[in-house]
């Protein structure tokens, strides 16, 4: 049955012309039909009727009389299409009624005769002439289960189902219906080319685009049955269809729902993907512009919450402000542009604190509440939004007026508000906060009581996985510790503590909401002298790790340890409270977790497989496969600047990370590899004491400390109670100073300054120290010692302490620690345990010598013994060593790193630069572009041993993280050298010649009994220089190179 049963034409042909065809087919063609023109493929057959020995009509003949029957169904039904009369269409359905009782299921044309009695009565349904569609949509669920994939018919009983689907949907607002029809397009457009009738019918508005406009008018629905109904939706819309923004629109709104249920973070990401989308196809003059510019708006702050990243939240407020704009005053939708525009201010107040964000938020609220006047059905979420601000304002202005207008409001708020307002929640723990915040000011019982009531109410609201959870965990252990603070009841502080590690370890709640909420648990108790303390650093650092992991790159890994103002002296703070626990084994795992955070994060798709691969080759295939594309994935995401390509990057790194840590999770399971890249404990920290000592030194506002791990044993406790962590910020300082002045004089002038400062090192930093060295180590003169200093004492030259003192007996000077020991410094013992596993793997040495005296305009003074010092080591080092001189035109950033990647001993002279605001572009000064240390770190460089750095600042730290040393030599140090000499502050280039002359004298001076160059010596080879040259280098050039590494 073609279309809707209509007569498009009449057979005209004589007996005799049918019968010509032969049993060749033909086709017969027919007036257009919508545009389309109908055709008929025939083939003519001679039957002969009689009977078998049974004395039945042979199938023949049934076959003849379901034709006449047919035929006769189809002529009544033509008569009621044009007539509408009753009596036609209850003749039609008996004549078809009847051929269906004449076939069979296993008859040919069983399939054909459902669909003619359907069609029939589906028509008579339309016309309400038939009530009964439900047997109807059987009979074409029936003719379809006949007609199968790569059946002919396939396509247009799919239409037929659908179609009767979507009556059914018209009349009855079925959901399941519509449902349905969708999933049945999904498969039907593909079968309908374009140009053919059935295509006609199918896409136009009555068809598939009626379908989808039900679909987007169902009820939100977040599970995975309903997402994948919006996906098919926006299927059925491909790109140009007039309707496709409004389906990304829907299944946005269900994935981000789908989000604030269970916290997904690829949930928010697809969202906003979708909504970046909507508002390309929305350009400004579009209808709808302003409301998918809102709607992305409100996706990017969803965000932000979540994770964290700030342009995300200027991006929002732009937005908003264009949305804004769009909505000008008498706009009908003005009032939520004024809502959202004024939430986006008064988050980013939170971030940056800029008084005009939170008066202009305010000003946009109170104007929206004028468009929502009383029984408004968004009245009680502008009331709670403008108490929420009123709330911050007081906390930041103490402004008392503030405080009972946002409670009032909130009251307000909570009174007109449905009881199953999915906000609702939010604005009973927002009271509580209130009034926990005037219960500290009147003293008032009874508002403590009513806030404690109302977060257990808000808990009550939400299901166990619902991400706000975390904020009234948070807002309870804020009722409990007011109420302590002022009742001092034990059991309300231990109620408090409990709800700051329900917020911190609920996981479907954002890793930045969840780090803040242990960084306040850790200060409630360490103020509280609480013996949970040293779980709430354990959490944090645990948190912070997380949250790193799923940044693709060490810029942006930085970035987000550096937001957490509080969290930079996170590992010493840890630290100090394991030593008051009297736990210095986890005190030292705690500092390496969070000191070598930056490193270790960056190193794991480094880590050496060697032993997995002969206990697991598959394993360890997928693991280093793996590691690869992740780290590919982390460098082709750093430079992306479209935001929409960014968020995609972003999405395809963490499924690979997901892949990647499913296969750690293998690795795991293995008895022997059971630690593989988790934070390495005592034991394994130990082995980087295993050619001397280390000793960690510990600045933290609790207390200042030494930790020295010997080589074997448990570590030992140095405590300095002359020292606080104030005094040392002031000894930096004074040295800065110190510096500073001594570089303008000449080199025979006495260095005052300097030698106050080095006595003060030795006295009372490094004296206690060495006396545990000497009498409970009883550690060897000329022994090597490891320092590892932490948060301020990583300013400060530790190796040069002395006490410029003469000995009692007058027999000479007192030994400073040089003359004691060979110094070595280590960012972390990890560094140090990973650079002796490279040592195993040694190949044939090599040297180059990089030098770049004259760098360019702009890009520092012109170095004019640089050359002459290239000269020089290239004299010293021995011929059998490859050396080469890369300098001038050829010292250029990929100059320097083919020549860094290519050979295993570098020289390396000219200006460096170390940037505070972004370690990582901290830099070597080439001849056209800097060498930065993001540069070095993503080569890695495994069979390099030492890298002499004859340049500025190379061994200064970064302020802004939790307590990392991020520099240029240990920049080197990551990419694989293994022993690194490095500056702490400026080099007089012709000064420091006489120091590199005397360190390669040392470095080389067994080469000629045949011995080997050898990168472990360097340490004892510049000790032996600076000791050399004494009289020719004044102190402040001598002290500043030191060795880091083997």
């Amino acid at each position: 049955m073609l279309g809707s049963g209509e007569v498009i034409g009449e057979l005209q042909m004589s007996w005799d012309e049918l019968l010509d065809h032969g049993d060749e087919p033909f086709d017969l063609s027919f007036p257009p039909v919508c545009g389309v023109h109908p055709s008929l493929t025939l083939k003519a057959a001679v039957v002969h009727a009689c009977d078998n020995q049974n004395g039945a009509l042979s199938d023949s003949l049934v076959d003849c009389e379901i034709a006449r029957d047919t035929d006769a169904g189809h002529a009544q039904f033509a008569a009621y299409v044009t007539s509408k009369s009753v009596c036609h269409l209850n003749d039609a359905v008996e004549h078809f009624q009847l051929v269906l009782d004449q076939c069979p299921v296993s008859h040919p044309d069983h399939a054909t005769a459902l669909t003619n009695l359907a069609w029939a009565r589906l028509i008579g349904y339309i016309r309400n002439d038939l009530q009964d569609i439900d047997a109807t949509i059987s009979l074409f669920r029936d003719a379809l289960k006949l007609r199968p994939e790569r059946h002919p018919d396939h396509p247009l009983s799919l239409y037929n189902l659908t179609e009767a689907l979507t009556l059914r949907h018209i009349k009855k607002d079925t959901a399941a219906d519509i449902r349905e029809a969708a999933q049945l397009y999904h498969e039907l457009l593909p079968l309908c080319p374009e140009g053919t009738y059935l295509r006609s019918i199918a896409a136009g508005v009555n068809g598939v685009d009626y379908v989808i406009d039900g679909c987007n008018d169902l009820p939100i629905d977040t599970s995975d049955e309903g997402i994948h109904l919006r996906r098919i939706v926006l299927e059925l819309c491909p790109l140009g269809h007039h309707l496709r923004p409004n389906a990304l629109h829907w299944l946005a709104h269900a994935v981000e729902a789908r989000f604030q249920q269970c916290g997904s973070i690829d949930d928010i990401d697809e969202a906003i993907q979708f909504r970046r989308e909507a508002c390309f196809l929305c350009l400004e003059g579009h209808a709808d512009c302003d409301a998918y510019l809102n709607r992305l708006a409100l996706s990017l702050v969803f965000r932000f919450d979540h994770q964290g990243k700030l342009n995300d939240l200027d991006e929002a407020i732009s937005l908003h402000e264009e949305a804004l704009r769009l909505r000008p005053v008498g706009h009908d939708h003005r009032d939520f542009s004024l809502d959202n525009l004024g939430g986006a201010l008064i988050t980013r107040f939170y971030k940056r604190g800029d008084v005009d964000d939170i008066t202009r938020a305010i000003s946009l609220y109170r104007e929206a509440l004028t468009l929502r006047p009383p029984g408004h059905p968004c009245r009680d979420t502008t009331l709670s939004n403008l108490a929420s601000t009123l709330k911050t304002r007081y906390d930041r202005l103490d402004v008392s007026e503030d405080l009972n207008e946002a409670i009032d409001l909130y009251r307000e708020s909570l009174r007109v508000m449905r009881h199953d307002h999915p906000e609702r929640h939010r604005t009973l723990h927002n009271l509580s906060l209130a009034l926990c915040s005037r219960f500290t000011q009147t003293l008032d019982n009874e508002d403590v009581e009513e806030a404690i009531t109302l977060c257990q109410q808000s808990l009550a609201a939400l299901s166990s996985l619902h991400p706000d959870r975390c904020f009234s965990y948070m807002q309870l252990q804020e009722a409990y510790s007011s109420r302590y603070q002022i009742l001092h009841d034990p059991a309300d502080l231990s109620l408090a503590i409990e709800n700051f590690r329900l917020a911190s370890r609920h996981a479907t709640q954002g890793f930045p909401d969840r780090i803040q909420n242990a960084l306040c648990w850790v200060d409630e108790a360490e103020g509280h002298q609480h013996d949970s303390a040293l779980e709430a650093y354990q959490v944090c650092l645990q948190l912070l790790d997380s949250h790193m992991m799923t940044r693709s790159s060490a810029t942006s890994r930085r970035e987000a340890a550096a937001s957490f103002h509080y969290a930079r002296t996170l590992p010493v703070d840890a630290a100090s409270c394991a030593i008051r626990c009297d736990n210095l084994q986890h005190a030292v795992e705690l500092m390496e977790q969070g000191r070598g955070q930056q490193w270790s994060l960056a190193s794991r798709l480094r880590t050496s497989v060697e032993d997995l691969e002969s206990a697991n080759p598959t394993l360890a295939h997928n693991y280093l496969e793996l590691s690869k594309l992740l780290s590919n994935a982390a460098q082709s995401s750093a430079n992306i600047a479209d935001r929409a390509a960014a968020d995609r990057a972003a999405t395809e790194y963490r499924r690979l990370t997901r892949r990647w840590e499913a296969v750690v999770a293998e690795i795991h399971d293995l008895r022997a590899f059971s630690r593989f890249l988790l934070p390495p404990l005592y034991e394994d920290l130990q082995a980087a004491a295993r050619q001397g000592p280390v000793i960690i030194l510990i600045a933290s506002q609790y207390s200042c400390n030494a930790i020295i791990v010997p080589t074997l044993g448990d570590p030992h406790h140095v405590p300095l109670p002359s020292v606080t962590l104030a005094d040392l910020k002031i000894l930096k300082d004074r040295f800065t100073r110190a510096i500073r002045h001594a570089l303008r004089m000449n080199s025979a002038e006495l260095r005052t300054d300097l030698i106050v400062l080095s006595r003060i090192i030795w006295d009372e930093i490094m004296l206690p120290i060495v006396k545990v060295l000497e009498h409970v180590l009883k550690l060897k003169r000329r022994s090597r010692i490891w320092l590892c200093p932490t948060s301020a004492f990583t300013s400060i030259p530790l190796h040069a302490a002395n006490p410029f003192q003469t000995k009692a007996d007058r027999s000479g000077k007192e030994p400073c620690l040089e003359d004691l020991y060979i110094c070595s410094y280590t960012p972390t013992l990890s560094a140090l345990v990973r650079s002796r596993q490279l040592m195993k793997k040694r190949v044939a040495p090599s040297f180059v010598a990089i030098g770049q005296g004259q760098p360019g305009t702009g890009k520092g003074k012109e170095l004019l013994a640089i050359d002459t010092e290239l000269e020089l080591v290239h004299k010293l080092v021995p011929a059998t060593a490859n050396r080469i001189i890369v300098s001038g035109d050829a010292a250029t950033r990929a100059g320097a790193l083919e020549a860094l990647q290519g050979n295993t001993w570098v020289h390396l002279a000219c200006h460096g630069k170390q940037d505070s605001a972004q370690p990582y572009n901290s830099h070597f000064v080439m001849r056209d572009e800097h060498l930065t240390l993001l540069d070095i770190m993503e080569r890695d460089i495994p069979h390099a041993e030492f890298a002499f750095l004859s340049a500025c600042h190379t061994a200064v730290g970064d302020e802004e993280t939790p307590d990392e040393v991020i520099h240029l030599a240990a920049g080197l140090q990551f990419s694989g050298f293994k022993s690194v000499v490095g500056t702490l502050w400026e080099v007089d280039d012709a000064v420091a010649q006489h120091v590199v002359k005397a360190f390669y004298t040392n470095m080389f001076e067994d080469l000629k009994d045949g011995g080997v160059m050898d990168c472990t010596k360097a340490a004892w080879a510049l000790n032996r220089a600076t000791h050399a040259v004494k009289t020719t280098v004044p102190l402040e050039q001598r002290m500043v190179f030191i060795h880091i590494g083997v």
